[in-house]
């Protein structure tokens, strides 16, 4: 189930970012300093065949959270979703040929 809105989103730290698989429905949140002031913060989304870019917010300044986490709480819920209806058409499928 995806957090309420005003949850934290539960994280874990990696140190080695070698691999380009992520598990399906993670998110991998990285950051660098930005050509200008602040941050340059990019988001990829782990789906079944691939890591594919989520969103990508350049020059971000002080306390991300306003900008970041809605975009974040709302991919979980629809990842969250979308694996319900897969699991659900899986379901249909086996039991019509059955």
């Amino acid at each position: 189930m995806p957090p309420h809105p005003a949850q934290p989103i539960r994280t874990l730290w990696m140190s080695d970012l070698t691999s380009d698989r992520l598990r399906p429905g993670s998110i991998l949140l990285s950051w660098e300093p930005s050509l200008r002031d602040g941050m340059d913060v990019t988001a990829h989304l782990g789906l079944a065949s691939a890591k594919v870019l989520l969103a990508n917010w350049p020059g971000l300044q002080g306390d991300w959270t306003p900008v970041v986490h809605p975009t974040l709480f709302e991919v979980i819920g629809l990842h969250a979703a979308l694996s319900v209806a897969t699991d659900a058409l899986h379901l249909a499928n086996h039991l019509a040929a059955s």
